[in-house]
């Protein structure tokens, strides 16, 4: 592996946990993109001391659509072609509130799913046309059956999970891959407060199992493995028991 790796969501722990695992040998050029770039030292320290040989700051609003495209052509004038992309921002919303305020069911659904579709639409023309990278988009467990405790989440989850298992597709033969990572529970800051579900993992165990994923050229993996299966079984339930399932 080498060339920059960008990373769009630039505080999360999980995409962040996945660029240290790769900046490995000390020339890799990490850009970091995320709103409030300037607040990102820790980010950057963790990256420095993982051994990335550079690492940049770009500020970036993932709901900002029709600035995707702009931003991305900037890094690639500053810092060269693209490796690997990984693909990390993204809110958890409130499910009450969600049920209650139309505006904020849609923000939910407009950063988890639209957002998503438009910085990978505009990162599958850019790599197309350089002949080669990697993508990595993180789904959930939580769209692969939506349960009534998390559904606007759950839906924008399934929704990103549909549109980048096509892309994949889409990519066949162009020298472009897009791996789709499908955590269970994570516990981090996004979860904090919240009770683990059964097969929890952490965002450095989801790191590890993507980066893994990535060498192997895999398409698709499943953070634990165990919810493949799991999952596999889950859609068999009655929807009455279903809908009483928790988050």
């Amino acid at each position: 592996m080498s060339g920059t790796i960008l990373v769009l969501g630039g505080r999360s722990e999980i995409g962040l946990a996945v660029a240290a695992r790769l900046v490995g040998d000390g020339s890799r050029t990490v850009v970091l993109a995320a709103r409030r770039s300037g607040d990102l030292d820790a980010e950057e320290k963790t990256l420095r001391e993982a051994g990335a040989a550079e690492v940049a700051r770009v500020e970036f609003d993932a709901d900002d659509v029709t600035g995707h495209r702009p931003l991305l052509d900037d890094v690639v004038a500053r810092y060269g072609p693209l490796d690997v992309v990984v693909v990390s921002f993204g809110i958890l919303g409130d499910q009450e509130r969600a049920e209650r305020e139309a505006a904020h069911a849609l923000a939910v659904v407009h950063t988890d799913y639209v957002a998503h579709v438009a910085v990978l639409t505009e990162l599958a023309n850019l790599l197309r046309e350089q002949g080669s990278g990697r993508l990595v988009v993180f789904s959930s467990v939580a769209g692969a059956r939506v349960r009534r405790a998390n559904y606007v989440y759950g839906s924008a989850k399934a929704g990103l999970d549909g549109f980048a298992s096509g892309l994949a597709d889409a990519l066949h033969g162009s020298g472009v891959r897009l791996l789709l990572v499908r955590p269970g529970f994570v516990i981090g800051r996004m979860t904090e407060g919240m009770t683990p579900a059964p097969f929890s993992s952490t965002p450095d165990q989801v790191a590890d199992a993507t980066v893994a994923a990535l060498r192997r050229g895999r398409d698709v993996v499943w953070v634990p493995r165990v919810l493949r299966p799991v999952f596999a079984a889950l859609r068999l339930l009655p929807r009455s028991i279903w809908r009483r399932m928790p988050r």
